[in-house]
């Protein structure tokens, strides 16, 4: 077994970014009407707490927004907000709120019939601008009518994805920027506030569509709030039934292509600077990527979560659970599905990396260490950290910190891996039930858990060391703080277990 040394200088300070609870993202925001879905985002919320949640169909016909009909020989429009005050709705009552990706295009307002999904989001330009930014602008003036003036402090994604010819009809870069001129520009003329960016791409030609993006707003005296895209890690996927196997991708690699885009954006004298917002990202790209379920994703992930703020404002995960339609109704309970939740609130080993980042951010903000396969933070209270193994053999890392005093210390370890918390492998144990019962959900949901641990350590000579073994695709969570022993009168632990 490799031991790795990590030795911690309480006042060197390292950059690191912890945006994890920013935004996450779901499916098409009319799965927001459903009790699964409810259920599954307040335990995400009440465990981790995001602050913005972004997902496709705020203008598709299933939330039934946009309305036409015919009066006295005239094409007239109407709005019909019941379904997206509902959930909205809930949204804010499980102290989320949305990040407003504009998209996609109603169907009597739809310049073609090309759609995309299960659920047939129709990808075309609109076939008249002004009813389109209308549109929009109804659609704010009512939110912020509705919940007040905070609305103008939820970010606007124009489009989703318009360098695929899936998500935008023969993904025209030139009918994209006119849509983005015409929104951005009604939305500014509205309420200068609203912050909107673009253009939202994902993977193909990625820094041809930003440098051109760029350009166009240059020539046409545009200035976003945010420049957004994608960020998947795998090659493609081979499709055996109703299932997507995918390689991860070299992380270096991964990096130097988000590098990119921010040398891109850089570049722009006027846009240096600019926020990058990562409004997509996960290791698979499909609804059906079984690498989603495994503890690999989650270590993997721990790596990507520690860097992604270096070059990125922020992040968000795709997506918060596994209520979710693009490919059809999920056909199994692990079916490789973009959640870090499965059905019956059974969290994947990847929602306990959120998890352990979240409480790395709450613990203290000085990054005192970081290296690829550990990141440590000093608190008032003491050490936290986290570490993870990216498909190794076992390692020991070996930390040396420095001690305000002599003493007792209290190391406390909450432990992700293929040993101690697999619901996946318990699932296939028990022989891959595609709806498990009650019974059976709560015995996967049981072991899903991280092992917990508590050890006792002496600091000397102000100085604490530690030992915490990571085991293959492991991910562990790590305090250290000055124990202060409270014994209730004659209470005496080691009496206690000697006691026979």
């Amino acid at each position: 077994m490799a031991t790795e040394k990590i030795i911690v200088d309480a006042d060197n300070r390292v950059a690191f970014r912890n945006q994890v609870d920013y935004c996450v993202g779901t499916g098409r925001l009319g799965l927001a009407l459903t009790e699964e879905y409810l259920k599954e985002l307040e335990y995400v919320q009440d465990k981790i707490g995001f602050s913005f949640i972004r997902g496709h169909g705020l203008f598709s016909d299933d939330v039934s927004i946009y309305h036409e009909y015919e009066e006295n020989g005239e094409t007239k429009v109407e709005y019909n907000y019941t379904y997206i005050d509902r959930i909205f709705d809930s949204y804010l009552r499980l102290h989320i709120r949305p990040y407003l990706e504009l998209g996609f295009m109603p169907g009597q307002l739809a310049s073609g019939t090309q759609t995309i999904f299960y659920w047939k989001g129709n990808t075309t330009p609109p076939k008249d601008y002004r009813k389109w930014t209308d549109m929009v602008i109804a659609l704010l003036k009512h939110l912020k009518g509705r919940y007040g003036e905070e609305v103008t402090g939820w970010p606007i994604e124009v489009w989703n994805e318009p360098n695929l010819p899936g998500f935008w009809y023969k993904a025209d870069m030139e009918e994209y920027f006119k849509l983005f001129k015409e929104t951005f520009n009604a939305i500014k003329a509205y309420d200068s506030r609203f912050k909107v960016g673009g253009p939202a791409i994902c993977g193909v030609k990625d820094a041809e569509w930003t440098q051109a993006f760029l350009e166009f707003c240059r020539k046409e005296g545009l200035r976003p709030d945010m420049i957004t895209r994608h960020h998947y890690t795998v090659e493609f996927p081979e499709r055996i039934g109703h299932c997507d196997y995918s390689k991860l991708e070299d992380s270096e690699m991964r990096f130097a292509n988000l590098q990119s885009t921010r040398d891109i954006v850089d570049s722009f004298e006027e846009y240096k600077g600019m926020p990058i917002h990562l409004t997509e990202f996960s290791t698979s790209y499909t609804p059906k990527g079984v690498i989603h379920d495994t503890n690999i994703n989650a270590a993997y992930l721990a790596r990507q979560l520690s860097r992604l703020g270096d070059v990125n404002e922020a992040y968000s995960y795709w997506t918060f659970g596994d209520v979710f339609e693009e490919q059809g109704v999920p056909d199994s309970l692990f079916h490789g599905g973009f959640g870090m939740v499965a059905a019956g609130n059974i969290p994947k080993p990847t929602f306990w990396t959120f998890y352990f980042y979240k409480q790395l951010k709450l613990f203290g903000q000085d990054c005192v260490y970081r290296d690829d396969d550990a990141v440590l933070v000093k608190g008032d209270a003491g050490y936290a950290g986290i570490l993870w193994n990216i498909d190794g053999d076992e390692v020991t890392r070996e930390i040396e910190l420095p001690a305000a005093e002599d003493g007792e210390y209290t190391l406390i370890t909450q432990t992700v891996d293929e040993t101690c918390c697999n619901p996946l492998k318990l699932w296939h144990d028990l022989g891959e039930p595609a709806y498990p019962t009650k019974n059976e959900t709560e015995l996967i949901k049981s072991g899903a858990q991280p092992a917990v641990n508590s050890s006792i350590i002496k600091a000397e000579g102000k100085k604490i060391k530690l030992s915490i073994v990571i085991r293959r695709n492991g991910v562990v969570y790590y305090t250290i703080r000055k124990r202060n022993a409270t014994p209730d009168r004659g209470y005496d632990y080691e009496k206690v277990l000697s006691f026979h």
